[in-house]
């Protein structure tokens, strides 16, 4: 039998034995009265596509999507369209259409929709299962995404040669076990864009909790170590170094700008967390961290590199997959820190001074994944 649909609003309404045929025994659309179901576009057009579908009001595949008035149409199709080659049912994220759809239909920051575009069930399994195993939302290459709408979904991205590349992104629980515990007002100078820490207050905090790099190599018995800007602001506000913290943070905002009041709070959240973080300049990162720290001589490799960004920033999804390949390719988590700056309120007495101005971090990981 040749079924046809017709446009209903924004969904396609199949009559027929369309509950058996599509939904129950497949999955698609969504049940109405009798044996009716409505279809989103992107499964229509799945339909059609697969000649399972005649016509929707008289219209082929190729005619249904170039009438359509939704320019994200041809992406979500092709992602839609290979989840369901690879095994998976998967509905359309709509709030009438599914229990677990997450969005409300408005527009985020960037132009684009809140929310997930579809909901991606294990294979063998349906709607009517209760269980979930992808939440997906699907982006051009072109097409930034606020880093907001990330943490519990996975991103698919359509490069422009209609190539699939499909993103794991969570909130990771950031933890450690270096606690080491600090001098009390250190010797210490400021010089230039770094701080150097003198005597064994210094060699302490560099063998106990990787603080620093030995001034002159581990082996000339100079009795000092070199702390970033970043580091000797954390150690400062904590009492540990005699360098006022106010003169650190003043400095570190001279060298950098506000990029390094991002840093200092991802800095400060790490430390809180029991993570040791050092530069991750050699791979274009912010830091590479380690949960576990016994000794310079006894250092595993790091789990993370970290990027600071601010909290409203957008990723270019090429730039993206350029972290992510990398972080892969050195056997390492990307991970970001969104930080923002505005805290709960304005900041009160010397805390703007000293960088503790009541920022916030988020942390977000991203790895590749292969449904």
């Amino acid at each position: 039998m040749n079924i046809e649909g017709h446009v209903d609003g924004d969904v396609v309404h199949v009559g027929h034995d369309a509950r058996q045929r599509f939904h129950d025994s497949r999955g698609y659309g969504y049940p109405l009265e009798g044996n009716d179901v409505a279809l989103a576009p992107v499964e229509a057009a799945h339909l059609l596509a697969r000649g399972d579908l005649a016509s929707v009001d008289g219209m082929d595949f190729r005619a249904f999507v170039r009438a359509s008035d939704d320019p994200t149409l041809p992406v979500r199709y092709l992602v839609y369209a290979d989840l369901r080659e690879r095994g998976f049912y998967c509905a359309p994220a709509h709030p009438d259409w599914t229990a677990f759809a997450r969005t409300d239909g408005t527009a985020d920051d960037a132009g684009g929709r809140r929310g997930d575009d579809f909901v991606v069930f294990p294979r063998g399994s349906g709607p009517g299962d209760g269980e979930i195993a992808y939440r997906v939302r699907v982006s051009g290459e072109r097409t930034s995404v606020p880093a907001r709408a990330l943490g519990d979904c996975v991103l698919a991205v359509v490069d422009e040669e209609s190539e699939i590349t499909y993103l794991e992104t969570r909130t990771p629980e950031v933890s450690g076990t270096v606690t080491p515990s600090l001098p009390e007002s250190a010797s210490a100078d400021l010089l230039a864009d770094r701080v150097t820490v003198w005597g064994p207050a210094g060699d302490a905090l560099y063998e106990r909790g990787f603080y620093g790099t030995p001034l002159s190599g581990r082996d000339t018995g100079t009795g000092a170590i070199v702390v970033s800007l970043v580091e000797a602001a954390h150690l400062a506000a904590n009492d540990a170094l005699d360098v006022p913290a106010d003169v650190v943070v003043a400095r570190g905002r001279d060298v950098e700008g506000e990029r390094y009041d991002r840093r200092l709070a991802a800095y400060r959240d790490l430390r809180a967390a029991g993570v040791a973080p050092k530069t991750g300049f050699k791979f274009g990162a912010d830091f590479r961290t380690y949960a576990d720290f016994e000794s310079p001589d006894d250092v595993g490799h790091s789990e993370r590199l970290v990027r600071v960004l601010p909290s409203e920033h957008a990723f270019a999804p090429r730039d993206l997959a350029l972290d992510v390949r990398l972080a892969n390719g050195v056997k390492k988590t990307m991970t970001f820190a969104l930080v923002d700056a505005t805290g709960d309120g304005p900041a009160t007495g010397d805390e703007t001074a000293t960088g503790d101005d009541g920022a916030t971090v988020e942390w977000l990981a991203i790895s590749r994944l292969t449904p």
